[in-house]
C-alpha cells in the first residue's frame, strides 16, 4: 500500500472507533461516569506524554504518535463535557422572547468551562511542541478545535440536522439554544474555508519532495480535515450517519438493562456525532 493509504485508513477506524467508544460511555449509567473520567484522565496523561516525546521525532513513527496523542489529548474535554463535568456556569435553557445577543451570550455561558478547557489543552500542545520540528499533533489538534468551533456556530445559527441524538438527559437544555434552519450564511462560506485549507495540506503531502514524515504526517491531518468537512455535510444533508455507530448505541443500551444498571435517558431524535455537541435555539 502507497505512503498515503495507511494514513486514511488509520484515520478513519480511529475515527469510527473513538466515537463509538464515547458514545457507549456516555450512554452507559451515569454509575460508570467515574471509571470513564478514570480512564480519560489516564488517556490524557499518555497523550501530553507523547505529544513531548515525538516532538523531536521527525519520522514516520513520531507522526502516528504525534496525531494519535493529540486524539487523545482532544478526548478529555469532550468527554467530560458530555458527562456534565465540565460545561459552563449556565445549566439553564434559553428565556423564551429572547433576542439574538442575549442568546448568544447565555450560548457562550452554557459551555465556557468546556471552551476553556479546550484552549488551556491547546495552548500545552503549544508549549511542548514549541519550536519543535514535529508540528502534527499541534496541527491536529488545531483542525479539530477550529473545526468543532465551527459546528458549533452552525448549529446555533441554524441547519437542517441538529445535533439531538447523543444529548444526555444532564445537557438536556442545550437544545434550547440550538436553532433547525434550511441554511445560514456562515455554512457555505466555513466549508469553503475549510476545503481551502485541506487543498494546501493535501498539496504539502503530496510534494515531490516530501519526506516520509511529511507524507505521513500531513495525510493524518488532511483525513481528519476531510472528515470534518464530511460532519459539516452531515449537517445539512439527510444522512443516516448515526447508523456508523449502531453497535455502540446498542451496547450501551444493553448495558443500562443490566441488573443494577440505571437507564440514562436520551433524546431520541437524529443528529450528529459528539463532534457538533452544541447549542441551538428554537
Amino acid at each position: 500500500m502507497s505512503g498515503y493509504g495507511w494514513p486514511i485508513l488509520v484515520v478513519l477506524f480511529v475515527w469510527w472507533f473513538s466515537t463509538g467508544i464515547v458514545l457507549f460511555a456516555v450512554r452507559s449509567p451515569r454509575s460508570s461516569y467515574r471509571w470513564s473520567l478514570w480512564v480519560a484522565t489516564t488517556l490524557l496523561a499518555l497523550g501530553i506524554y507523547g505529544i513531548a516525546w515525538s516532538a523531536g521525532e521527525a519520522s514516520v513513527t513520531g507522526a502516528y504518535v504525534a496525531f494519535m496523542s493529540a486524539l487523545l489529548i482532544w478526548a478529555w474535554p469532550e468527554i467530560t463535557f458530555l458527562m456534565g463535568y465540565i460545561t459552563g456556569p449556565r445549566r439553564r435553557p434559553s428565556p423564551p422572547g429572547c433576542g439574538f445577543g442575549r442568546h448568544f451570550v447565555y450560548a457562550t455561558q452554557t459551555i465556557l468551562y468546556h471552551e476553556l478547557a479546550i484552549m488551556a489543552a491547546g495552548l500545552l500542545i503549544l508549549a511542548l511542541t514549541f519550536g519543535a520540528e514535529n508540528q502534527i499533533g499541534a496541527a491536529t489538534y488545531l483542525v479539530l478545535w477550529v473545526m468543532r468551533l465551527s459546528a458549533k456556530l452552525n448549529v446555533f445559527l441554524g441547519v437542517p440536522n441538529l445535533a439531538e441524538q447523543f444529548l444526555p438527559r444532564h445537557l438536556r437544555h442545550l437544545k434550547s439554544y440550538f436553532k433547525k434552519a434550511p441554511m445560514n450564511v456562515f455554512f457555505p462560506l466555513a466549508v469553503t474555508a475549510a476545503t481551502l485549507a485541506l487543498a494546501v495540506v493535501v498539496q504539502i503531502a503530496t510534494a515531490a519532495d516530501a519526506t516520509p514524515f511529511v507524507v505521513a504526517g500531513y495525510t493524518l491531518v488532511a483525513t481528519i480535515l476531510a472528515l470534518a468537512i464530511i460532519e459539516h455535510w452531515f449537517l445539512v444533508l439527510p444522512l443516516p450517519d448515526a447508523a456508523l455507530w449502531t453497535w455502540a448505541l446498542k451496547a450501551a443500551e444493553r448495558s443500562t438493562s443490566e441488573p443494577g444498571g440505571k437507564a440514562h435517558h436520551f433524546t431520541p431524535t437524529p443528529g450528529l456525532i459528539p463532534a457538533t455537541s452544541t447549542q441551538r435555539r428554537q
